[in-house]
């Protein structure tokens, strides 16, 4: 696969999913998580430490640490946005996910160049949105070199 994937998690509120969003980043071989605000720590749910793996950074606003070249997605069930079987995903994607108990905000929206949504029959906690959408990407443009499949 080329490219990567950056996470971004905004205002995450509960250690659990945070734990477990980096198991997912583990993974499906994200490059990067970023996080805003502080009402997180690490998490037992995070049981490959994943945090000693990939960079995690926190900061007051994620659009500051925005890859060069690469694409902010909002993942949000939002106006415009469009239902992920049918999204293609960029090469290189810096997917935004907001609060457990809230939205993205237009303060995110307004900079986000996509939006993106999983038709659900209710609202998924930010870990399985994490997963999600990275087995989404990994299923629609090719898993991290190195992956287990059960062929092997």
């Amino acid at each position: 696969m080329r490219g990567y994937a950056a996470i971004g998690l905004h205002l995450p509120k509960t250690p659990m999913n945070v734990g477990a969003a980096l198991r997912a980043v583990g993974c499906y071989g994200a490059a990067m998580v970023a996080m805003s605000g502080r009402r997180f720590a690490k998490a037992p749910t995070d049981v490959q430490k994943q945090w000693r793996l990939t960079p995690v950074i926190q900061v007051s606003d994620l659009r500051d640490v925005i890859p060069y070249d690469c694409v902010p997605v909002a993942v949000d069930f939002v106006a415009g946005a469009k239902p992920l079987h049918e999204y293609n995903h960029q090469q290189r994607a810096f997917y935004i996910f907001g609060p457990e108990d809230g939205t993205l905000g237009q303060e995110v929206l307004s900079w986000c160049r996509e939006r993106i949504y999983i038709p659900t029959l209710c609202c998924m906690n930010l870990a399985a949105t994490v997963n999600v959408v990275l087995y989404d990407r990994c299923t629609k443009m090719g898993f991290p070199d190195g992956a287990r499949r059960m062929d092997d």
